[in-house]
């Protein structure tokens, strides 16, 4: 496995972190094919009740490694063509793994989320961004389009008109920003980046895991689920629930007038 991402498992929690601080965590081949391998892997660990990304150094991620991009502005439009399509497509069942996790993942944004860490902040469950925090769509000030799912989530989150305004103009806003604008759930000091992601996180460890599972899924499912397929799917979701010894201690605990105490199973 490259160093360009590293995993570390503890308390139930599962960290990704995007390792290539010296060029702010910019996009490479390697980072790719980890983040697939490790999200794979946590999809099969029911240790794992909760999944945080976050940037090593002082940035989330800076996007794609546009400076590796030199030797291909000379190619043939043609290759060009060929090659980004492909490289983008491997990015694919990275989105599709994450957002198809039973586990909540969280985005611990600092510095810059630029371009395709936008777009990777963004098809995340939750984010939570220092107040130094920044944030681009970005692909338009390099004369291309977005990928990752960008163009996905930002008009789900943001609106048409204001995803136009960010997508095609490219410009930087600050986390207070993007907090109003629902691409960020927290803003919270810099210097207590780490452990507020770490108290959320800890929140979700101490969840009814197949509860927070089921309702991961089925507000995902919403986006292009009919009236009737969403209630149906409710209903499923509902009696699954109901089915786990955390949901026979969370009605025992509010008769009993406690707090409950939930094993994720």
């Amino acid at each position: 496995m490259s160093d360009d991402i590293l995993m570390n498992k503890a308390d139930g929690v599962a960290t990704i972190t995007l390792n290539r601080p010296e060029v702010l965590n910019a996009l490479s081949e390697a980072m790719v094919q980890g983040l697939g391998e490790f999200l794979t892997d946590i999809e099969g660990d029911p240790s794992v009740r909760c999944v945080v990304l976050k940037g090593a150094g002082e940035h989330f991620m800076a996007g794609g490694d546009v400076k590796g991009f030199g030797p291909l502005a000379k190619l043939p439009p043609e290759e060009r063509r060929r090659r980004f399509e492909a490289r983008i497509h491997k990015l694919h069942p990275v989105i599709f793994t994450m957002r198809r996790l039973r586990q909540p993942v969280i985005a611990s944004v600092q510095g810059a989320a630029a371009g395709f860490g936008l777009s990777l902040a963004m098809a995340c469950d939750m984010v939570i961004a220092a107040d130094k925090a920044f944030f681009t769509l970005a692909y338009v000030r390099i004369g291309t389009s977005p990928d990752g799912s960008g163009s996905y989530f930002l008009p789900r989150i943001v609106g048409m008109k204001k995803a136009m305004e960010i997508a095609l103009l490219g410009d930087r806003f600050d986390a207070a920003t993007a907090r109003d604008l629902g691409l960020v759930n927290y803003v919270v000091p810099a210097e207590t980046l780490e452990a507020e992601t770490a108290k959320l996180a800890a929140r979700f460890v101490a969840g009814p895991a197949r509860a927070i599972a089921n309702t991961k899924a089925l507000l995902n499912a919403s986006l292009g689920n009919s009236l009737e397929s969403q209630l149906a799917r409710e209903a499923w979701s509902f009696a699954d629930s109901a089915a786990s010894e955390d949901w026979a201690e969370g009605v025992t605990a509010f008769a009993e007038k406690r707090e409950p105490r939930f094993t994720g199973k």
